[in-house]
């Protein structure tokens, strides 16, 4: 009788550990295909001809239309430098420079999905529509009210993703810096 219920017990781990680990991957793949640079995360693969298992269930699990490997790359920030999540009760400043792409656009959007724009905004804030420093770089001020020079007005409550899609960019040919991309720094929280 201890034998069975040993055997149960280990079969209830085992599959425990191991669906849990398939989810993770699948999901923050931080060790299994995903390329992390500061907060910003990107899956390199998606696109490729021939994509690792990893990414090809990431995929299927998203279900989304994904760029190809040479059309562009896209970047996602859950947190910001310091590892805090963002809260559209925070204001954000994104700072530095980005990669080397012929255009890009920053969005941000809820756990669903679904686009933050502020009533009346453009749904996403394009490289062609920013004022840039001297070197090039970039400040873009993000959140709920109102900022001053680059703003990506959003409107609702609760946590948020920024994402930012670098199309026509080879920024995985020899792309390994933090300062390769943009900072994201908390301001005041309501």
């Amino acid at each position: 009788m201890r034998f069975v219920l040993y055997l149960l017990l280990m079969i209830a781990v085992a599959l425990t550990v191991g669906f849990g680990l398939s989810y993770y991957a699948l999901t923050d793949g931080r060790l299994v295909g995903v390329a992390r640079v500061g907060p910003w995360t990107a899956w390199p693969d998606i696109g490729s001809s021939a994509p690792n298992p990893y990414t090809r269930g990431h995929l299927a699990r998203e279900a989304a239309l994904q760029l190809g490997q040479s059309e562009g790359l896209q970047f996602s920030a859950v947190t910001d430098n310091r590892g805090e999540p963002l809260t559209l009760d925070c204001s954000y400043r994104i700072e530095g420079k980005t990669p080397l792409a012929t255009f890009w656009t920053l969005v941000a959007v809820d756990p669903q999905g679904r686009n933050l724009a502020g009533d009346g905004q453009p749904l996403a804030l394009r490289s062609s529509d920013l004022a840039r420093a001297n070197d090039g770089s970039i400040i873009i001020n993000v959140g709920t009210r109102l900022q001053p020079h680059n703003w990506l007005e959003l409107s609702g409550t609760g946590p948020f993703t920024l994402e930012l899609t670098l199309y026509d960019t080879a920024v995985f040919s020899g792309f390994s810096s933090d300062e390769s991309m943009p900072s994201i720094i908390r301001g005041e929280c309501a």
